[in-house]
């Protein structure tokens, strides 16, 4: 869930995802932060550091002319709505799903939350296939083998399943960043593989029109996420560590720098806060003599009724972290104390194989996924 254009991604922090430019050992290449309907990658193969930066220039061009294009395109033929509204707020709901409808329970998005990205596929299976596959999924949840689900354990594989895309990106890029299979990946690889045709550029002669200029401002930001993320200062990081570098938002330690990031990015003005103003201009940027949308005067509400907690004005670290790291609601909690209780026949606040085998449509539906490939990527549960 959240954070993400990512290392092997390309975007920005909007809708929880921590994005972070040229993560990848290929190049990504840079896309302007106003264009956030548009997404380009641009792989460039690491034959020589000189062909490389060669290839860069040339692509970085091309890549211009395609966004300058599709900006264009953006503008004439695409409407505008609600859907230009960034969320920078990174603990998701477990489902893009409305959980109740007009007071109706929707199923949809229990199954969601209990299978990830797999619930639609799950939906193509027959109910004696899905319900036998189902079966699989409860022994792994059952963690100490004592024949019953309790609350903690729904919630931790509700977790589990929510995280998989955190997960798989950490090994492919671990992968990637490591093929000798070390124990560690150093700073000075990771920097080569990503950062390294910098070196051809004088860093005092680069400024802020220079295309190079993105790209060491980002590389800064990535040697402090580093430094953050290497709990023993040996500037080398362990594959756990690699995780909580590329996706901070879901590592305790690394929250802070969550924050940090997340209020250099929309405070234009460097005064180390968020004012109204750019709180606003980051999830909208409504063209001269346009009427402001409602849900654009439902967040300037929110932010002097529910953000700005002292009413100064202004979000500062606290109230940032408030905002898009919030604490009073663990969703992965309500939904398991929410299965529990749909399920639980006899009363005794825990699960029998056979009571979610009872009651498998809560949990995965009927005609539901193909879930082998859930059930070998959840092997290590």
């Amino acid at each position: 869930m959240m954070w993400s254009l990512e290392r092997s991604r390309l975007g920005a922090f909007p809708g929880g995802n921590f994005i972070c430019m040229g993560r990848l050992s290929a190049l990504l290449s840079f896309c302007p932060h106003e264009l956030d309907s548009t997404a380009v990658g641009v792989f460039v193969l690491l034959v020589s550091r000189r062909t490389l930066f060669l290839q860069v220039r040339r692509m970085r061009r091309l890549v211009l002319e395609v966004l300058v294009l599709a900006a264009v395109v953006a503008a004439t033929a695409l409407p505008k709505n609600d859907e230009e509204h960034k969320d920078r707020v990174l603990d998701k709901d477990l489902s893009d799903q409305e959980h109740f409808t007009n007071s109706q329970h929707n199923p949809a998005y229990d199954h969601e939350a209990f299978l990830g990205e797999e619930a639609k596929s799950f939906e193509q299976l027959s109910p004696e296939e899905s319900t036998r596959r189902l079966g699989l999924i409860v022994d792994k949840i059952d963690k100490d083998k004592d024949g019953y689900v309790t609350q903690e354990e729904l919630k931790d594989w509700i977790r589990y399943t929510q995280q998989r895309y955190s997960r798989d990106d950490t090994e492919r890029q671990w992968q990637s960043h490591n093929p000798d299979g070390n124990d560690k990946v150093s700073w000075q690889e990771y920097r080569g593989r990503i950062y390294g045709f910098l070196d051809e550029t004088d860093p005092e002669k680069i400024d802020k029109q220079d295309e190079n200029y993105s790209y060491a401002t980002m590389q800064k930001r990535e040697r402090r996420r580093w430094s953050i993320a290497d709990k023993d200062g040996d500037d080398a990081l362990t594959k756990d560590e690699f995780a909580a570098f590329l996706h901070p938002e879901e590592t305790d330690y690394m929250k802070d720098i969550v924050v940090i990031e997340t209020i250099e990015d929309i405070d234009t003005d460097k005064d180390g806060k968020i004012s109204l103003a750019e709180y606003i201009g980051d999830m909208y940027k409504g063209d001269e003599g346009e009427e402001v949308p409602e849900w654009v005067k439902n967040e300037q509400e929110q932010f002097s009724t529910h953000r700005d907690k002292d009413g100064d004005g202004f979000m500062d670290n606290d109230e940032v972290k408030n905002w898009i790291l919030p604490d009073d609601f663990d969703h992965a909690e309500a939904e398991a104390r929410h299965l529990i209780y749909e399920a639980d026949s006899d009363a005794d606040h825990k699960l029998t194989k056979e009571e979610i085998l009872e009651k498998y449509d809560i949990f995965v539906g009927s005609q539901a996924t193909d879930f082998g490939e859930a059930l070998a990527k959840h092997d290590e549960f």
